[in-house]
């Protein structure tokens, strides 16, 4: 069974990473779940996770919120530079930054790996792993735009939540499920998120 690590980061749009871990669950894969201290709280206000204790009862807690089997998610704290995915030994099958804040994008531009998520994202592309970037702001500045212009050289794969309307979707959800849908398929993990373009009708 494939490992996928989920890092939700401190910017609005936690759902996106709520929604991506239920989503490789359904799809048979594994969680590597990471969340920042300021995730916790955007998970609290905009989702309605209550993140608390250790690794293990995190990955309850969320496993429970997202009807899937516990023993499908790891969860480890984002200080943990002890935890399995810092270190390039441990085979992940990708990694997806979801929602990524300006902050995190930043680090990982510049190789700077000073908690687990930025140290994860850095191992990921000196491996030559996949790495998925959903970068959550608006407007974008010039040092936001060469810092995805850096991770892009590096091999990063950029997926902005940018809705589509052809399907004239009717709730917040669908819209999630978009981008949750793109992500997954370029994951490469079938989901039946979307309806899929066919041709104009």
């Amino acid at each position: 069974m494939e490992q996928f690590i989920v890092a939700i980061t401190g910017a609005s749009g936690a759902v996106y990473g709520a929604r991506l871990i239920e989503a490789i669950v359904a799809a048979g894969g594994e969680v590597a779940c990471v969340v920042s201290g300021a995730a916790r709280e955007i998970l609290r206000d905009e989702v309605g996770w209550e993140l608390s204790g250790d690794g293990a009862s995190r990955a309850a807690q969320i496993a429970a919120a997202c009807g899937v089997a516990p023993e499908r998610i790891t969860c480890y704290r984002n200080r943990d530079g002890y935890a399995p995915i810092a270190s390039g030994s441990h085979r992940w099958r990708a990694m997806v930054v979801a929602p990524c804040s300006m902050a995190s994008l930043a680090a990982i531009a510049h190789g700077m790996a000073d908690n687990l998520i930025r140290r994860a994202a850095d191992v990921t592309l000196k491996e030559g792993r996949q790495l998925i970037l959903v970068p959550r702001e608006s407007p974008l500045s010039l040092i936001h735009l060469e810092n995805l212009t850096s991770v892009a050289r590096a091999g990063a794969q950029i997926i902005p939540p940018i809705p589509h309307f052809y399907t004239h979707p009717e709730t917040v959800e669908q819209v999630v499920a978009q981008t949750v849908g793109r992500i997954m398929d370029h994951l490469g993990l079938d989901h039946d998120l979307v309806v899929r373009w066919s041709g104009k009708r």
